[in-house]
């Protein structure tokens, strides 16, 4: 237990653990992605704050345990960074980015091979289960890129999601709408469309969340414009929705 605490009402003031505050831990680092997203600078200075709070407080519940402190997790940090990045902090010299990822990867290749990693261990190993689906997604699709497997160009990532919209709509056609492989295929589709975001070098969640946020707001944007008209959204046909919805996004 760590006895780190704060003032008298704030969620510090009590004996806690690693397990009590993950969630808090999560929480903060959305916020940072939101502010990010938003573009709101002010907010995120506030949040990064919050952020490094956490890491500072796992730091001393670990110290409180005689495991490591925060300075050995910022030199742990730092040494990782100068020996994957040969290129950068040694003498190697990569030419384009495509170089400077070789090099990473083969330092990372080394890393495995003198953790005694087995010959037969996946490059998918190790990729964190709880990270949202979408991210990890995202993940799978960077390591196997990273090996090489990857499509060619955005098009051809365009038509393989084509060609899983094809799939879904045959699958509606001849079975039931909440069937296991209606249920495949739609998996499917999202995992196509996280590689797509990833291709073009977004993150598939930060993208979800933006469409989100745009998404909350026009719909408000309606709501406003039916209770202005002194009507319900129960009142109206969906025609109607559609049109006031069409003029919200104009």
């Amino acid at each position: 237990m760590a006895h780190l605490r704060g003032p008298e009402g704030c969620p510090w003031d009590q004996e806690q653990d690693y397990d009590s505050v993950k969630g808090l831990l999560l929480e903060e680092a959305y916020e940072v992605v939101d502010a990010i997203n938003a573009r709101d600078f002010g907010a995120l200075e506030d949040e990064l704050g919050d952020l490094l709070f956490q890491v500072v407080f796992y730091a001393r519940l670990a110290e409180e345990e005689g495991r490591f402190d925060v300075g050995s997790v910022i030199d742990r940090v730092h040494a990782k960074l100068v020996r994957r990045h040969p290129h950068v902090f040694g003498e190697t010299r990569a030419r384009n980015a495509r170089e400077a990822l070789a090099s990473w990867q083969r330092v990372k290749d080394q890393e495995r091979a003198s953790q005694g990693e087995a010959r037969n261990s996946s490059i998918l190993d190790g990729i964190p289960a709880a990270l949202p689906s979408g991210l990890e997604a995202h993940e799978l699709g960077l390591r196997a890129a990273e090996a090489g497997f990857d499509w060619r160009k955005v098009e051809d990532l365009l038509d393989k999601i084509e060609e899983e919209v094809r799939e879904l709509r045959a699958e509606l056609a001849g079975a039931a709408a909440r069937s296991a492989k209606v249920e495949e295929e739609v998996g499917d589709l999202m995992f196509a469309v996280a590689n797509l975001a990833r291709f073009l070098r977004y993150d598939p969640e930060s993208c979800l969340r933006r469409a989100n946020r745009k998404f909350t707001a026009r719909f408000q944007a309606l709501e406003r414009e039916v209770a202005g008209r002194g009507k319900r959204l129960a009142d109206c046909t969906l025609e109607e929705l559609d049109a006031i919805w069409e003029t919200v996004k104009k």
